[in-house]
């Protein structure tokens, strides 16, 4: 068996007696009393761009503060978790303070500690007033970094396990792009991660983590777990479960799950992008108190994911000049629509493709959307409206992002879209158009583009800031005839180039294909 590094960990969970159980007892109508399990549910999530220019992120730069019943609806986890435990009749949730959404998205670069200290220490003033509890549910993203804490995630729980004890099971939810390792079951109980990109299947997982932990506060899951670090980094546009190898993994990974009583198995595949020391991809088992087998079958994950690792995480896609030629080409076969992933632009301002594209002759395109915040800013002083002529630089305001590009035609929309106060539409060319907006934004489905006078059968050709999740709506759904990723010229944050990237906790070396783990 060959090894990456393994860690395995064993807990031990006994069925309280009544005279040790926390029972609350509630007096229903028709007189009958029912037990109830008290669990607190906490939501803490963001994917962090640690490279990315956007600065630093303060509390005030969180959108949102949820408290109490507002936490139990927040996100497909958590709305999977709810209706799972809702289900049984005998689980009382608990909300806890929460932040949500950050301006920018993972666009911003480091939270900062004194944000993360802030939010985490009000979700522990909340557990402490309704302390005792019998379980604790984290909807978690994985991929969070905080200055001066290496392991984010695993330091929520640790916080958490100070508070309700040794015995009270914490189960955590996270996205496949978590950056984890073997600190977070030194003090939580279960994983459980998408496996599924798009993201389909977030609150399958959050149903699991629900059941899982019902089980251990009813004594019938002894928790006992193994975590192993492959030793593989990729681009996560690398990571579409749509294709092998990924696919392979996640079946794999289902397989085991089908076969064993018991048996779940996590797969994290690391987000590259975040400066932490756990970053790559991560293999998590849990058992039902067999250590034996939690070991077989994440050995057996680690060395499959090790002997996939060339397909897994090299691979090429065309430069925004071949990009623009294959366009072309699917046009005039009418192999339309076409769907095109600006797949390394994390800040929405990269121009590359639009200028290829021009270059080329390819009309009929809608570009969704390109990045420009002082631009609406001027456009909204000069009382800018709908009819006006346009003739202005977009974009480019960032290294990866090139130089601006000069558009000219016609203001053809400006006002709210997709949250924002402040959006663009400008009509150009022959019959192509360009979304502006204050920040990245990823569109997933073609109808977010239904707004305004804009109509997606306008168009045959769609470019979106994504990576995958666009295969949402372009691709699985049938929608496009045509897909195109395509890489940008130049090793920038968001590129496939991660040994350009100033990493100073993450030594290349020791991850596969820029080195080789200790002890392959």
């Amino acid at each position: 068996m060959d090894n990456g590094t393994h860690f395995s960990i064993t807990k031990k969970w006994f069925a309280r007696t009544i005279g040790v159980a926390f029972v609350s007892v509630i007096f229903i109508s028709c007189g009958m009393d029912e037990a109830q399990h008290r669990v607190v549910v906490a939501s803490f999530q963001h994917e962090t761009c640690t490279f990315c220019p956007g600065g630093d992120i303060s509390a005030d730069d969180w959108l949102g503060r949820l408290e109490g019943d507002e936490v139990l609806s927040s996100g497909g986890y958590v709305r999977g978790f709810v209706a799972q435990a809702e289900d049984y009749g005998d689980i009382e949730l608990i909300g806890l303070r929460s932040p949500t959404g950050v301006f920018g998205g993972s666009s911003r670069s480091w939270n900062t500690q004194e944000a993360f200290d802030g939010f985490v220490n009000a979700m522990l003033e909340d557990l402490e007033a309704v302390m005792p509890v019998d379980g604790v549910y984290l909807a978690l993203h994985g991929a969070m970094a905080v200055r001066d804490i290496p392991r984010p995630e695993a330091e929520i729980a640790r916080r958490f396990r100070e508070v309700v004890g040794p015995d009270v099971p914490i189960v955590g939810t996270f996205d496949l792009h978590g950056n984890e390792d073997q600190e977070f079951l030194q003090h939580a109980d279960f994983s459980f991660v998408t496996k599924r990109y798009p993201h389909y299947d977030a609150a399958v997982q959050g149903g699991r983590a629900a059941r899982a932990v019902h089980r251990a506060m009813e004594g019938t899951y002894v928790p006992t777990t193994a975590t192993r670090k492959p030793g593989v980094i990729t681009a996560t546009v690398h990571q579409w479960t749509g294709q092998s190898p990924s696919m392979d993994i996640m079946e794999r990974a289902r397989r085991w799950e089908a076969r064993e009583d018991d048996a779940f198995v996590s797969i994290f595949y690391g987000y590259p992008w975040s400066d932490v020391p756990d970053v790559g991809a991560t293999v998590q088992v849990m058992t039902n108190d067999d250590q034996e087998l939690a070991d077989l079958i994440a050995d057996d994950m680690n060395d499959f994911i090790w002997r996939v690792r060339e397909d897994f995480a090299v691979a090429g896609y065309p430069l925004p000049e071949e990009a623009a030629a294959r366009v072309r080409t699917a046009v005039r076969a009418e192999l339309t629509p076409v769907a095109v992933g600006d797949h390394s632009d994390r800040m929405g301002d990269a121009t590359h493709i639009f200028k290829a594209f021009e270059a080329a002759g390819v009309e009929r395109v809608l570009h969704g959307a390109i990045s420009d915040p002082e631009l609406l800013e001027q456009l909204v002083e000069a009382g800018a409206s709908p009819g006006d002529p346009f003739d202005e630089e977009i974009g480019g305001f960032t290294p990866s992002g090139g130089t601006p590009v000069r558009v000219v035609g016609e203001l053809a929309y400006l006002g709210e879209w997709r949250g924002y106060e402040t959006a663009a539409v400008v009509r150009y060319g022959s019959g192509s158009a360009v979304i502006i907006v204050p920040a990245y934004t990823q569109i997933t489905d073609p109808e977010a583009f239904r707004f305004g006078t804009l109509d997606p059968a306008e168009f045959d050709v769609f470019v979106v800031k994504s990576r995958v999740h666009f295969r949402r709506g372009f691709d699985e759904t049938g929608f496009a005839s045509t897909i195109v990723v395509v890489e940008a010229p130049g090793p920038f944050v968001g590129t496939t180039y991660l040994d350009a990237l100033p990493y100073e906790h993450v030594d290349l070396s020791t991850l596969y294909p820029y080195g080789v783990p200790e002890g392959r």
